[in-house]
């Protein structure tokens, strides 16, 4: 198994990082991570209703990314930034907010970046694009391209599954549902990454020379583990016996079929047939690096970091922690 090096223990020269995306629970784990580190954070945050807003240990500036003349007035207001890190994504990743998000949203803050100087940015990104099919996809695609050809120095983090989008059937087990898999639930493997661990490789980017200009597929602690083993693992934590309901992928393919016949009918259903064809992507595709000579998931080039384990995340949730927010197209 690769394994990535860990977070650096010796103590970085403190830098002024910009962070975007810092609302969402891998935002503010990077916040933390950045500020344990001694650097200096100051958070780009999109405008919200109610207005305020609070990272702990961190300066909130409120900026509009679809607006250059914001992100420099707002943003930067002429100062010094030594490294940008971006957590920001489309909350939906429907077609109009991908393209809004993840690709031109990024693309104005690079260019306000260069203008003001910065040196390096981090960009948090998804091992899915490897295989791109969705628009946020071909969108985050877009947009590492145009990092990359930027000339700024880059670190592309590629994740694989995060432990929030592994919990969404805690709650149904505990409650004595069957656990829900695609087949007979081995069709797909991840190595699901903490927050915590992903924060911690995303802020060591600004010092790991060896991160540097490249493009960084990253996992988390172990072996890959299916969909089955993941509800394996809750009914062991739960002391019951496994029971799992099979869903056939011809199921959703159907779904898709209907969806897609009466987009043209709507914006809204248009939309419901992405969400349907995000959810088939992730229930028939690992979330694993690719093989460039096989062209198959690999868990053993899959790089791992971190130490906390979807058994860890799962054990807390069940002893009572908060399961976090999904987001907006979570398959279950």
């Amino acid at each position: 198994m690769t394994e990535a090096d860990g977070a650096d223990t010796a103590q970085p020269s403190p830098q002024k990082i910009c962070l975007a995306g810092a609302s969402g629970t891998i935002g503010r784990a990077t916040a933390r991570a950045l500020a344990r580190r001694g650097h200096e954070v100051v958070c780009f945050l999109r405008p919200r209703p109610g207005g305020a807003a609070d990272v702990a240990g961190a300066e909130v500036r409120f900026v509009d990314f679809s607006n250059p003349m914001s992100l420099a007035a707002d943003g930067f207001k002429g100062e010094r930034f030594d490294a940008v890190v971006s957590c920001m994504a489309s909350r939906t990743g429907a077609p109009k907010d991908a393209w809004a998000i993840d690709h031109r949203a990024h693309v104005n803050l690079l260019e306000a970046a260069r203008a003001a100087g910065v040196g390096h940015f981090v960009q948090l990104s998804a091992i899915c694009v490897q295989k791109p099919q969705l628009a946020f996809q071909h969108a985050k695609l877009a947009f590492e391209k145009a990092l990359i050809d930027s000339g700024v120095r880059y670190s592309i983090v590629r994740p694989t599954a995060f432990f929030k989008s592994l919990s969404g059937q805690i709650e149904r087990v505990r409650q004595g549902k069957p656990f829900l898999v695609f087949g007979d639930g081995t069709l797909t493997a991840c190595k699901p990454i903490s927050d915590d661990d992903l924060a911690d490789y995303l802020a060591s980017c600004l010092e790991d020379e060896s991160r540097w200009n490249r493009v960084l597929p990253i996992g988390g602690p172990g072996e890959a583990i299916t969909p089955k083993r993941q509800g394996e693992i809750l009914f062991s934590l739960l002391n019951r016996k496994p029971a799992f309901r099979k869903v056939p992928v011809a199921l959703m393919d159907v779904i898709i079929g209907a969806l897609g016949f009466l987009a043209p009918l709507s914006s809204r259903l248009a939309e419901k047939a992405e969400f349907a064809r995000i959810g088939r992507y992730y229930a028939t595709e690992s979330m694993l690096a690719l093989n460039p000579e096989t062209g198959c998931y690999d868990a053993e080039a899959t790089p791992s970091t971190g130490s906390e384990t979807l058994y860890d995340f799962y054990a807390s949730v069940i002893s009572g922690a908060a399961a976090p927010d999904r987001g907006d197209h979570a398959v279950f």
